[in-house]
């Protein structure tokens, strides 16, 4: 699947788990749905000099090469529906340990949810790599400041992993089958669409939007904001 689609997806799997997540309070909740959203785009730096990987120029796209390296090559190792989640699961825990890796860890997150949803962002800012690391990097130190704290990282690391095999399970390159492929390479594709193919980008894409848009409403305090307008349109028909 497409960048976009893949943040998107894990937009909506975050904004769809709020009542479950060990979060409390509107910054937290924002956290939570843009770190699942960008945590998304994860599995994806597998695979160097992709767009993913040059965000932050060799400061991702180097250890992207090291991913791939221990992954045995794209859409492997982390895209493996068990050893992915759980082993970037741990290196989010590993990381909470200390405000500074927090702070990178969630940096990263913003950071790959940002270049992954550049076409609805006015302007490029986003795009450049001293742009994405301010962006990110100053998010990420507010939402933490905030009381965003680390607890819920690997959680949010693991789900939007999940998300991202998900999609992926769509396209006909499929995924891993989960540690069996160690063995001997075999992946899983029950459906085969086309990566970036039309059904991706008008059913998919507006769907994952429609859902994110959905579950905010029902999950945050928008809904009792937003109640007493819908509640007044109804009337007015």
């Amino acid at each position: 699947m497409l960048g976009h689609s893949h943040a998107l997806s894990g937009l909506a799997a975050g904004a769809a788990t709020l009542p479950w997540a060990p979060v409390q309070g509107t910054v937290a909740q924002v956290a939570w749905v843009s770190a699942v959203g960008g945590f998304a785009m994860l599995p994806d730096l597998d695979q160097q000099g992709t767009t993913i990987s040059r965000m932050w120029g060799p400061l991702t796209d180097l250890p992207s090469g090291v991913v791939g390296t221990v992954a045995r090559g794209h859409r492997w190792g982390t895209h493996d529906a068990v050893l992915g989640p759980v082993l970037f699961g741990l290196l989010a825990l590993a990381a909470s340990a200390a405000y500074w890796s927090t702070l990178l860890v969630l940096a990263l997150a913003i950071g790959l949810a940002l270049r992954a949803l550049n076409f609805v962002i006015p302007g490029r800012a986003e795009n450049t790599v001293i742009g994405n690391l301010v962006l990110s990097w100053g998010s990420a130190w507010l939402l933490l400041e905030h009381g965003a704290g680390p607890v819920w990282l690997p959680w949010a690391v693991a789900l939007g992993v999940l998300a991202h095999i998900a999609g992926d399970l769509l396209t006909k390159e499929g995924v891993p089958v989960p540690l069996l492929w160690l063995l001997r390479r075999s992946r899983l594709s029950p459906i085969h669409l086309r990566t970036g193919a039309t059904v991706e980008k008008a059913v998919l894409v507006p769907l994952f939007g429609l859902l994110t848009l959905a579950f905010l409403y029902l999950n945050t305090a928008a809904r009792s904001a937003l109640d007493p307008i819908v509640q007044l349109l109804a009337l007015s028909r």
